[in-house]
């Protein structure tokens, strides 16, 4: 398929199930709420080695957030419940609780509770006290500058990690910048996360390894440098350089709309922008059951 004179390969970016939650963080103001979202959300690119994958979905109001200060959302997923409960309580308790001004709050309306201020309330050291809610349980800890506040628990239900885009371009500058303007519009599209820095990664991986400890290595076939000595190759001469963008969303509707938004900003850019290709990551079905055909995240007339 050919757009713009950009080629979408018909292939599929496969994705797989995730555990997920979304958390509300608020302070004093918006400055230590964002210090407080981009420290709990940090070393979270990939649950290959970090535990879970974690990002700042978007900024909230006074008027948006549980107790009426500015906040920012952000959403976390793991491949089970269980390290998704653990990851909330280090990151929330290192990150959030540390942080001046902060309190933290669910923010998803149904779902398994998940441990958020129940365990952290321990560090009050016998001043915690609750207070019940609208039938919801928060937790005041006392701390040097006032008071932590923590809702009791979190829902957590079922997401989706691993949706992707590889942009296939002629240079650095031409990659990064197609880059960019899909990051830009992919993170209008409420609901995902793009985990990596920027938004970008540079080391796609494939599933195993010549070496048996790992599990994940370099995705061979699109490095520009092997282009002439990988037995499998996915590039011609004219590539090179390639980035891709991960998305994980809390819905296979959310994944596949951002992946939708990213090709349409492409797309806009047309080929003579440098981004001459876009394919997509895949392990043959392998890897999880959700599969985002790229010829039916066609994007609307008016990108074309």
């Amino acid at each position: 398929m050919q757009r713009r004179g950009i080629t979408i390969d018909d292939t599929f970016a496969e994705a797989f199930p995730m555990k997920a939650t979304r958390l509300v963080i608020t302070a004093h103001n918006a400055t230590w709420a964002m210090h407080a979202a981009v420290a709990a959300t940090g070393f979270a690119t990939s649950v290959i080695a970090c535990g879970c994958e974690a990002g700042i979905e978007r900024e909230l109001e006074a008027g948006q957030t549980p107790d009426g200060r500015p906040g920012v959302a952000v959403l976390m997923f793991a491949v089970s419940g269980k390290e998704l409960a653990k990851q909330i309580e280090r990151r929330v308790g290192q990150c959030v609780l540390t942080c001046p001004t902060t309190a933290v709050f669910a923010g998803l309306a149904e779902g398994e509770p998940a441990n958020l201020g129940r365990n952290l309330r321990f560090f009050g050291d016998g001043w915690q006290t609750s207070k019940v809610i609208g039938g919801v349980r928060y937790w005041r800890v006392p701390v040097m500058d006032g008071e932590f506040v923590a809702q009791e628990s979190t829902p957590v239900i079922k997401g989706v990690g691993g949706g992707n885009l590889l942009l296939l371009a002629t240079g650095t500058d031409a990659a990064l910048a197609g880059a960019e303007a899909a990051v830009a519009a992919m993170r209008r599209v409420p609901n995902v996360i793009l985990p990596f820095p920027g938004g970008v990664v540079r080391s796609g991986s494939k599933v195993g390894s010549k070496y048996a400890a790992l599990p994940a290595s370099t995705n061979d076939a699109f490095c520009p440098s092997l282009t002439h000595l990988a037995p499998r190759t996915e590039l011609d001469a004219d590539v090179r350089c390639v980035l891709e963008i991960v998305i994980d969303g809390l819905a296979e509707t959310d994944v596949a709309a951002a992946m939708r938004a990213g090709l349409a900003a492409l797309v806009e850019r047309g080929a003579e922008a440098g981004v001459r290709r876009v394919s997509a990551g895949n392990y043959g079905g392998k890897l999880g059951p959700f599969h985002f055909h790229l010829h039916r995240l066609e994007p609307a007339e008016d990108a074309r």
